[in-house]
């Protein structure tokens, strides 16, 4: 019996003609073969004979505070279907148990499973921003203001490509159910798997919303955070005027009394007694007034 899955793991130019049943366009091959980036783009395409996509998975690393796309590219054809696995720069190559465990079924199918676990990737990234977020909410108070804004910025950027990954993915699935997407005999997807494709066009769904949903949260937490700053900006001004408030009446003692009674007070009492008293009692009543008031 033919094998119906072949996987490939960074391969060469030679490994990767080698591997292929069909003809493939020059475009194509290069793109199976091109270097991996830390944020792919989707590709899903029929070319007659074959379809050809490009397929992100994504993974979260919390001990890393990031999320990992991993791509995947595939070449489809009524016989066999070919993956192409990528290491990405940091961390490790999607993992193909779904379709190591698939049995003797139809390449439409795997590729169904291929797609589906995919799909399901994006859900192991909303269940982990829900922990990030519901982690920042616990310690916005006592982290830094500076570490704040970086975990903010980074779970945004991190939100923002899992959402357009999402949207990408979810169109490309659409095809396949709208019957737009297939080779020329229309073999590989038939309608038993074309069903199928309901399921993972759901799951992209409910990943697309939950995401919108954490990316709320998110901007309530950076909202939270500036009210925050700006209340601790109102109380150091507040802190600076009451000390500003407090010296301007010594200040003012200290300068009319000097300029206005130099030679008129000479005994000690006079010069050091009367101006201090009237400086601490000042400074007394002033601060009696803004406890008062609740300034301080």
């Amino acid at each position: 019996m033919a094998v119906r899955w072949l996987d490939l793991v960074d391969p060469t130019r030679e490994q990767l003609v080698d591997a292929l049943e069909v003809h493939v366009a020059s475009e194509v091959l290069e793109m199976l073969l091109a270097a991996p980036v830390e944020r792919p783009r989707q590709h899903l395409e029929g070319h007659g004979e074959y379809v050809f996509g490009v397929l992100v998975a994504m993974s979260p690393v919390p001990e890393e505070d990031r999320i990992e796309s991993r791509e995947v590219g595939f070449v489809a054809t009524t016989e066999r279907l070919l993956t192409v696995r990528k290491t990405p720069p940091v961390g490790e190559a999607w993992a193909p148990e779904c379709l190591e465990v698939a049995g003797d079924v139809s390449v439409g199918e795997l590729v169904f499973r291929l797609v589906d676990d995919v799909a399901d990737s994006f859900l192991d990234v909303v269940d982990a921003a829900d922990a990030e977020i519901d982690e920042l909410e616990d310690h916005i108070d006592d982290w830094p203001s500076a570490r704040v804004r970086r975990r903010i910025s980074s779970l945004r950027h991190d939100l923002i490509h899992a959402r357009r990954t999402v949207g990408a993915t979810r169109a490309k699935v659409r095809r396949i159910m709208d019957k737009r997407l297939d080779i020329a005999n229309e073999e590989l997807f038939p309608e038993k798997v074309e069903r199928l494709f309901a399921d993972t066009y759901e799951t992209l769904f409910r990943a697309g919303e939950e995401l919108d949903m954490a990316r709320d949260l998110l901007a309530s937490s950076r909202d939270y955070h500036q009210s925050l700053i700006a209340e601790n900006q109102n109380e150091v001004v507040k802190k600076l005027t009451v000390i500003a408030s407090a010296l301007l009446l010594p200040t003012l003692i200290v300068g009319f009394y000097g300029q206005n009674f130099l030679h008129s007070f000479n005994d000690f009492y006079w010069s050091i007694g009367v101006s201090v008293g009237l400086i601490v009692a000042s400074t007394i009543a002033q601060l009696a007034v803004f406890r008062w008031r609740h300034w301080i």
